[in-house]
């Protein structure tokens, strides 16, 4: 026994490692690809502070207002989105649980739009506040829906995921319609795309999102012991209704910093707490640790190949992921993966 969990740590680091330098490799490149001239050397020169490079002011341009930017929000909303999702999971106990899947991004999206009609709202910050209110309800819903289904009925809880955003995607789409001013600027953010970013915005969500990752980190002993079940959990001392609450807030917070500054992106939540969960079965702290590691080289992975496939266009990082998840999804559940969801109780 001792030999095979110093085996699984052993292979644990190796991953842990190999993905860090796959996310360096993924940086040089997502720094290194656009529809511009520069390559990774012109970039790099820059960022040494070279006077040379310094003194070009259309390579300033590039790095500072365009790679830049949407490298650093690649790698804050990708962790976001993952520890949401990884929180989620062990909240509802759940394994197809993430903001997408759920029914929170809808709502994050709903709140937005009120927030841009009735309010003019177009600061990043004000982006943050309606979309976390919008988060907020999809979350209290998607909690108190897993607390009624249990434990058994993981699949009735996607299913209800799945209604929760279809309301909350007709709501969004009928207030669209009483102005074209909000459905010009709603429309292409709602695809999910990290084209926009500026590191003003970074500066006003990251705060957020890192108190987001702490809390989460907090909650993982209290989360771990709760999978024996609620009773147990409550028999060794845990306060189960004020981990949920802990939970909702993390998970508010986070999903209001994705969706404020990159849309509504799916599946790379579920993807990443997935194979964090093949790297790490039990401990929830090292699955939030894996979690977020492939959350930031998912979403940095697709959003270089949204910007190589179609240069000099790009794809919406929404779009692709889609494209990419969904096939994934129906994979996983085929193989199965999760194939006791599959009996619907």
């Amino acid at each position: 026994m001792i030999r095979t969990d110093s085996t699984f740590q052993g292979v644990q680091q190796v991953i842990l490692l190999g993905g860090g330098g796959l996310l360096l490799a993924l940086l040089v490149l997502s720094m290194s690809t656009g529809a511009g001239v520069y390559g990774a050397s012109a970039v790099f020169h820059y960022l040494a502070g070279e006077p040379a490079a310094m003194a070009d002011d259309k390579l300033a341009m590039v790095v500072e207002t365009l790679r830049l930017p949407r490298t650093l929000a690649a790698l804050v909303v990708g962790a976001s989105l993952a520890v949401a999702a990884s929180l989620l999971q062990s909240a509802t106990r759940n394994p197809l649980a993430e903001p997408g899947l759920l029914g929170v991004n809808a709502g994050a999206v709903l709140g937005l739009v009120i927030g841009l009609i009735f309010y003019n709202v177009e600061s990043t910050r004000g982006y943050l506040l309606w979309s976390g209110a919008g988060a907020l309800l999809g979350n209290l819903v998607v909690l108190g829906v897993g607390l009624m289904l249990g434990q058994a009925r993981p699949l009735k809880l996607i299913l209800a995921g799945v209604a929760l955003a279809a309301i909350f995607g007709g709501l969004a789409n009928f207030l669209l319609l009483r102005t074209r001013v909000a459905l010009d600027q709603f429309r292409y953010w709602n695809l999910g795309s990290l084209s926009a970013s500026s590191l003003d915005a970074l500066g006003t969500i990251l705060p957020v999102a890192l108190l987001g990752i702490v809390l989460a980190a907090l909650l993982c002993r209290q989360l771990t012991l709760m999978q024996m079940g609620d009773s147990q959990a409550r028999a060794l001392g845990i306060h189960t209704t004020w981990v949920r609450v802990g939970v909702l807030v993390a998970s508010t917070l986070l999903t209001a910093c994705a969706i404020s500054i990159a849309g509504p992106i799916g599946f790379v939540g579920f993807l990443a707490a997935y194979c964090a969960r093949l790297v790490e079965p039990v401990g929830l702290l090292r699955q939030l640790v894996f979690s977020t590691l492939f959350g930031m080289l998912f979403l940095l992975a697709a959003d270089v190949l949204a910007r190589w496939l179609l240069q000099p266009y790009e794809l919406p990082v929404g779009t692709l992921l889609a494209a990419i998840g969904a096939p994934a999804l129906i994979t996983i559940v085929l193989r199965g993966g999760f194939r006791s969801l599959l009996t619907v109780r």
